[in-house]
């Protein structure tokens, strides 16, 4: 019993230390990286030394790898929504606010953590497998032996396009979403046009769509960062490459699950939902 117990004990000891203690580490390198990152870039773009040229084509990139499938995933999001919606309505005789609890939705809900899996899964995959691939040619150990730092140089740049495609994603969301939402309550429920339009305006704000903005901006920086990190601690070989992409998506998804959740909470107490 005496030894059995204690190999319980190293088993637990040793479960601590892989998965508590070096989560922790990981999330401070994190943690620092995210301060380097906000320090020098804002540093370099003040002195004209920010690297644009990177900057505009790592965009371009973003763009051409997430604007397709945001359109393919926000049009099913729309007819789900609006369908699920609709027969709740219809069943309690409330059709005129379909519109309004749709569309809502989309906005609060849906655009942001749309933004939020589609940088995590195209592109913080992309970043993390470049930076990977650096790693393994030895790019980042010359790039430092000719004083240059890697972060000013290959992860600032790409941040910054993230966060400026964040909030493309999140308004490409919300129009396509609604516009679908739109088609279905009105072709297939039944639902007036102008009943739909004026519920929606009546409940829905300009600080309904700045927040999913905000939100959609913060997932994109956690994703980036995270994307980045893991790439830039990538071990020797394809398999390590793999495990950093990896782990750079599911990482920086449920990040940002996590991250909604607490800012919802947070934007209901400070900005309650409309009552008419």
């Amino acid at each position: 019993m005496t030894s059995l117990g204690v190999r319980l004990f190293d088993r637990a000891d040793e479960y601590v230390q892989k998965t508590v203690v070096d989560s922790l580490a990981t999330f401070g390198r994190s943690v620092q990286l995210a301060v380097a990152v906000g320090v020098s870039g804002v540093a370099d773009a003040v002195r004209g030394r920010f690297p644009w040229r990177d900057f505009a084509s790592l965009t371009w990139f973003i763009i051409t790898v997430t604007a397709t499938p945001t359109i393919l995933v926000s049009i099913p999001f729309g007819v789900i929504v609006s369908i699920q919606v609709g027969s709740l309505t219809q069943q309690v005789g409330a059709t005129s606010v379909s519109g309004a609890a749709g569309g809502l939705g989309v906005i609060q809900q849906g655009s942001p953590m749309v933004a939020a899996l589609l940088l995590g899964g195209a592109a913080g995959a992309a970043v993390a497998s470049d930076l990977g691939a650096r790693v393994m040619r030895e790019e980042l150990d010359a790039l430092r032996t000719m004083g240059i730092d890697p972060v000013r140089r290959l992860v600032a740049p790409r941040v910054a396009a993230m966060l400026v495609v964040a909030p493309l994603i999140c308004f490409l969301t919300i129009v396509m979403g609604l516009s679908t939402g739109y088609l279905v309550a009105v072709t297939m429920q039944g639902v007036a046009p102008g009943s739909f339009l004026t519920s929606f305006a009546s409940f829905a704000s300009f600080t309904d769509i700045a927040i999913a903005v905000a939100k959609s901006v913060v997932f994109a920086f956690v994703v980036a960062i995270v994307a980045c990190q893991r790439g830039l601690e990538t071990g020797h070989g394809a398999k390590a490459v793999a495990d950093s992409v990896n782990a750079s998506v599911v990482i920086g998804v449920v990040a940002s699950f996590a991250l909604n959740l607490a800012i919802t909470q947070v934007t209901t107490m400070f900005f309650p939902p409309r009552v008419l």
